[in-house]
């Protein structure tokens, strides 16, 4: 295997790594309205993903930075066609960084409901919309001769990657609702609970309407055969169908490694189909970016590989001892009383 395509599957490894971390993060935040009921249960809610997503996070930025710096032409092309989509996507994940760090500055119901809101809203939108820019670059947008995107931001659409965009959410929502069984206990593990169950149906259908439309993208938009796919899809199918029954079991830590698994396995599909193009050119197919002719010299490759083949086992281990540290469930948050009411409810001595 050539070290571009080394890294152009490392990528694959850091997206999934960045929708399985970060999907139950967004849905959690999309639950919220549905959920929290009082102030106190959407604490609860914030507090179940409160010490991790901005770690979560950071796989977003290496799977950027690994793109520039492993294929700087693809990364140059995408971000300067798919500039007011990843803008977009910049804005809300700025606005869900400053709610949960505003939310608190001010003991009023309105502010914190501004900021909640606001939340939701950065979750919903987020997975919407890279689901329709990553499917875009298998669904194919136009690429000029000298590797120049030439359309504009309209071209991001099409059945395909509105499809992508809309089962992305629906399964981040899942794979929250079963995140939240995890990390709760009482009325909230139970509200959860039922609620996967309502959601499952729906993500399963979703999420296998977009492994079927990957596929067909794939034959029809890539030129690619049937054998990568046709192996992919069932153990996909089967993961989402163990995560529905597992949580009517009410085994959450099955259910919740199954959509897990659902999640690598779908972007797993998604990169299959594109490999060894990293953009599918719609004006001309000779013109799609491939792995080859965007990637950066062999030298600079070289040297990222032992940089990660160093590091990423280091944070590996340390994201995994984070989990390990907050792997508490939490209960209902409770107000913090004064120090002088808790002096007041000293008990009487008996007489």
């Amino acid at each position: 295997m050539e070290l571009h395509d080394f890294w152009f599957f490392l990528i694959c490894v850091l997206w999934s790594g960045y929708f399985v971390l970060e999907g139950f993060d967004f849905g959690v935040g999309m639950l919220i309205p549905v959920l929290g009921r009082s102030e106190e249960d959407r604490g609860t809610l914030l507090g179940t993903i409160g010490p991790v997503w901005d770690g979560n996070e950071v796989w977003l930025v290496t799977a950027a930075g690994a793109t520039f710096a492993a294929f700087p032409q693809w990364y140059a092309t995408m971000f300067s066609g798919f500039y007011i989509a990843l803008l977009l996507v910049l804005v809300l994940l700025i606005v869900r960084v400053v709610s949960f760090e505003w939310r608190e500055k001010v003991d009023s119901d309105r502010w914190q409901g501004v900021w909640t809101g606001a939340n939701v809203v950065a979750s919903y939108g987020i997975p919407l919309l890279w689901g329709i820019a990553l499917t875009s670059l298998l669904a194919g947008v136009p690429v000029g001769e000298d590797k120049e995107f030439t359309g504009n931001v309209f071209d991001l659409f099409s059945w395909y990657s509105v499809l992508g965009g809309v089962a992305f959410m629906a399964l981040f929502a899942w794979h929250g609702s079963v995140f939240v069984t995890l990390r709760t206990t009482g009325a909230m593990k139970e509200r959860a609970h039922h609620l996967s169950l309502r959601l499952a149906p729906f993500s399963v259908l979703l999420t296998i309407a977009f492994l079927a439309a990957t596929l067909w993208t794939g034959v029809d938009a890539n030129e690619k055969g049937l054998v990568g796919g046709l192996v992919i899809i069932p153990l996909a199918v089967a993961a989402l169908l163990v995560a529905w029954f597992m949580a009517g079991r009410r085994r959450e830590g099955v259910a919740f490694a199954s959509t897990c698994a659902a999640i690598v396995l779908a972007v797993t599909l998604l990169f299959v189909e594109l490999f060894p193009r990293v953009m599918v050119s719609s004006t001309d197919f000779a013109w799609s970016l491939t792995t080859s002719n965007a990637s950066s010299s062999h030298y600079t490759l070289v040297f990222m590989t032992i940089v990660a083949l160093v590091m990423t086992p280091v944070v590996l281990l340390y994201q995994g001892w984070t989990y390990y540290v907050f792997r508490a469930r939490l209960g209902q948050v409770e107000p913090v009383k004064n120090p002088i009411d808790l002096l007041a409810e000293k008990p009487k001595r008996d007489r």
